[in-house]
């Protein structure tokens, strides 16, 4: 079942011992099983149904399990939207491993088409000598134009900064894809970057508000 078994056993298991909290399950693919999907959502306590599809498309071969491939990604986040419709669902892509700038805006245009709600993007660092080398270091600069298209293309909640991983400030960025304030514009909000919040300190510097 793709360890779907165990997840839920888990998951479980903590609602009980606390019921009150929130729960964000960063899950595998399943191997793609949809029926293990289906049986691991069914009845489950979440908030948030996370994957990360990792990469640009182009480059599954060279970052991914052979197993694993972006286009199985987003069929397991399509179809934990179609059965749980009341999760939100999030992903998440690094940057550095040898895409182009295009390639990112696609393959957010082809996550945001699966219906995902919530993305963070973050910089790929290399764990040791034996994994990939790192192609470039984007400018923060970089990562507040892809939060900002993002936002553009409707995500609900969006983190894109160097330091960004996929469970960033989880909680905040669930809050925001609520209909809460962003959490890059909040008080220390740490490594996410974004747009808007160079607008609203202009708008506050007008305006003379803190």
């Amino acid at each position: 079942m793709g360890g779907a078994s165990h997840y839920k056993d888990c998951i479980l298991r903590v609602s009980e011992t606390n019921p009150g909290v929130g729960l964000e399950l960063l899950c595998s693919d399943l191997d793609g099983n949809l029926d293990s999907l289906e049986m691991l959502l069914e009845g489950l306590p979440l908030k948030v149904f996370a994957h990360n599809v990792e990469c640009v498309p182009r480059l599954d071969g060279v970052v991914r399990d052979p197993r694993a491939s972006f286009e199985q990604s987003l069929k397991i986040l399509r179809y934990a939207k179609e059965i749980r419709p009341d999760l939100m669902t999030k992903t998440s892509l690094m940057v550095g491993l040898g895409e182009t700038d295009e390639e990112i805006t696609e393959a957010m245009e082809m996550v945001r088409e699966a219906g995902v709600d919530m993305i963070t993007l973050g910089q790929y660092l290399q764990p040791s000598i034996r994994h990939l080398p790192i192609d470039r270091f984007p400018e923060p600069e970089s990562f507040a134009d892809w939060d900002g298209t993002a936002r553009e293309l409707g995500f609900r909640a969006v983190a894109s900064g160097p330091l960004v991983r996929s469970s960033y400030r989880a909680g905040l960025l669930w809050e925001e894809a609520m209909g809460g304030e962003p959490v890059v514009t909040r008080d220390s909000t740490g490594s996410a970057v974004s747009h808007i919040f160079s607008a609203k300190s202009a708008t506050s510097a007008k305006t003379g508000n803190p």
